[in-house]
Order: C-alpha cells, then sequence, then structure tokens
C-alpha cells in the first residue's frame, strides 16, 4: 500500500474515523485540521490530496507536494484549486459533483423566511426584555416571485420548494432545461428581467471568472425595490460594495447570507494569526470591514458557511469522495473536472 491520501480542513473525528475505516488497506490516511498551505511542509510524502474549499491549492502548494498524483475536494465548487497547474502537472482532480441538493435548499429556505418574518430583530429584542411586535412586520411568501440564478441540481430544488409555498418561480442560466421548466411549472428569462420582477432573487450559480460579481454597481439598481438577495452558493457572485450599497438604499429590502465575498478574511480570530501574508492587503481589510458592517444590519442574517451541513450531507460527501480516492487508485477515476 504505496498511497498516502492527507485530508485537510477535517476537524470532527468522527469523519477522520469514517474515511480511515472506508479506505482500509487501499491507502494510508492522514488527517489535519489545518489548511493544505499549513501542512504541505510535513505531507511531502502525500499522493492524494483531500481538501475543502478553506484551503487554497495553489501553484506553490501543489509543487510543494513532489509525489502529488490526484487532489480531491468535498465540494462541488473547485475553484480554490489551480487546475490549469495540476492539468500541466498531470494530476487529476475531482469533486462531488452532488450531494445535497435538498440540504442547501432546504438552508435557503430558512434564511427566506428568517428575513422575512424578521427573526434576527425579534431575537435581538427579546434579548434585551422587549416583547412587543412593534417593527417586526413581516411578509407572506405566497403569490411572491423567486428568481433562482442556476438551475443545477440545488436551484431546481429550491424551485421545486418555492411551489409548495406558492410562490411564482423565474430563472435564469445560460443552459436552460425546458423539459423540467414545463415540469416544474417556473419561466427561463433573461437576467436583466429576473431582477426587475423577483420579490426574491437567490444564487445558485458557480463560481468562475464569468459570474464574478455577478450581482454589481452596474445591476443593482435594477432590482426590485424591496427585494431581498439570498446567497447560498459563492460570496464573489457578489459586489460587497454594491451590496451595502443596495442595503442602504432600501433597493434591498433585507439579505440572508451563507457566504460573502472575502469570507476567509472574517473567520475565526486563529485564522488571521496563522503565516498567510494576504491578511495585510489593503484592499482585502477593506472588504473585511465592509462585510462586517453588513453583518450587523438588523435585516441581513448571516450563517457561515453551514448551507451544506447536514450529517447526511457530510456522510454523502465523505462517500463520494473516499469513491473517488478508490476509482483513482483503480485507474479509472470519477467525478474528474479537469
Amino acid at each position: 500500500m504505496n498511497e498516502i491520501a492527507t485530508f485537510v480542513d477535517i476537524e470532527d473525528q468522527w469523519e477522520k474515523d469514517y474515511l480511515a475505516e472506508a479506505l482500509k488497506g487501499i491507502a494510508s490516511v492522514k488527517s489535519y485540521k489545518e489548511t493544505a498551505d499549513l501542512v504541505q511542509d510535513k505531507a511531502k510524502d502525500t499522493t492524494i490530496l483531500s481538501t475543502f474549499i478553506n484551503s487554497k491549492v495553489t501553484k506553490q502548494v501543489i509543487d510543494s507536494l513532489p509525489k502529488l498524483r490526484f487532489i480531491t475536494t468535498r465540494s462541488t465548487g473547485f475553484d480554490h484549486i489551480d487546475i490549469e497547474h495540476a492539468r500541466s502537472k498531470g494530476i487529476s482532480v475531482s469533486n462531488v459533483p452532488t450531494y445535497g441538493e435538498n440540504t442547501v435548499a432546504e438552508h435557503t429556505f430558512a434564511l427566506i423566511l428568517s428575513v422575512a418574518r424578521q427573526l434576527k430583530k425579534a431575537h435581538s429584542k427579546i434579548s434585551q426584555g422587549d416583547f412587543s411586535i412593534k417593527d417586526l412586520l413581516g411578509f407572506d411568501l405566497k403569490g411572491k416571485t423567486i428568481g433562482v440564478v442556476g438551475t443545477g441540481h440545488i436551484g431546481l430544488r429550491v424551485i421545486k420548494m418555492a411551489g409548495g409555498f406558492s410562490m411564482k418561480a423565474l430563472a435564469f442560466d445560460p443552459a436552460q432545461n425546458h423539459f423540467l421548466e414545463e415540469v416544474l411549472g417556473f419561466k427561463y428569462v433573461d437576467f436583466d428581467t429576473l431582477l426587475v420582477s423577483s420579490d426574491i432573487i437567490s444564487l445558485h450559480a458557480p463560481y468562475n471568472k464569468k459570474t464574478h460579481h455577478l450581482i454589481n454597481k452596474d445591476n443593482i439598481n435594477k432590482i426590485k425595490k424591496g427585494a431581498v438577495l439570498i446567497n447560498t452558493a459563492r460570496g464573489g457572485l457578489v459586489d460587497t460594495v454594491a451590496l451595502a450599497q443596495a442595503l442602504d438604499e432600501g433597493i434591498l429590502a433585507g439579505a440572508g447570507l451563507d457566504v460573502l465575498e472575502g469570507e476567509d478574511m472574517i473567520l475565526e480570530e486563529k485564522q488571521l494569526l496563522r503565516k498567510r501574508k494576504d491578511i495585510y492587503n489593503p484592499e482585502k481589510l477593506r472588504l473585511t470591514l465592509r462585510n462586517c458592517f453588513i453583518l450587523q444590519r438588523e435585516n441581513v442574517i448571516f450563517t457561515p458557511h453551514t448551507a451544506f451541513f447536514s450529517k447526511e450531507a457530510i456522510q454523502r460527501i465523505l462517500d463520494t469522495t473516499a469513491n473517488n480516492i478508490v476509482t483513482f487508485i483503480k485507474g479509472s477515476p470519477e467525478n474528474k473536472v479537469n
């Protein structure tokens, strides 16, 4: 058994034990709670690297692991990996294409309902001993229009759930599935029409060069006044400056966010104490401050990237990751992205 599988960004002991058992007799397993850049010096013998979105698998990280042959991320998104450099070195990269469309969709509606019924403000008032209903007027979802950006597994599940709330659904996606459009009773529209017509905008698009700042200062004013923005996809889809402007000017009545642009800069304090040069980047520090002001608003609900975080979803992620490793070792890797 010559394969050394190194797992980073993994803290819970049950996950470590689960993976060790799943790969028993197939690969030697090493697990670290730190990110890839912090373990590279003690992982020189790694042939298989399993990462999560907090680890930036850069050219430098890849080059520091001379025996690396395979990277498998425990996520659907893979923008945290230098795919081109991995390809240039003959390193295969796999992901977990689907693991929790229902999990993330359920969290999406948890955020929608939290904003609609002003749960953050209600909790704050109660914490201060104020049990009055003043300033806690909410709104019904029935009859409202939800605009779903991205009709992959998660986006389609959100549309299906919206039907249960008697909502109307619009969708934007360059790749359109007209069969499901008819079956689920939604309508594909162009992006501007979705912004103008939606009471709730929910983002479920991947993050890449084309979707960077999909919501930005040039189109933020097109959003229907009083709409709610929900983002459980990637922080970089939304320009933080534009988001702050929309909230300040009342274009958006509120926001439910599971992700933020530059969210890695507002993690636990210990994250900032690590040897990371980018924490001194002035623009990133400004971005962090803007995010902090946004999160303090009573009409903004924030969860720390936990939309995927259910026990059932984690187990599906681990199962797929273990299978990715097994099939790679057998010479027929599954779920390749490069």
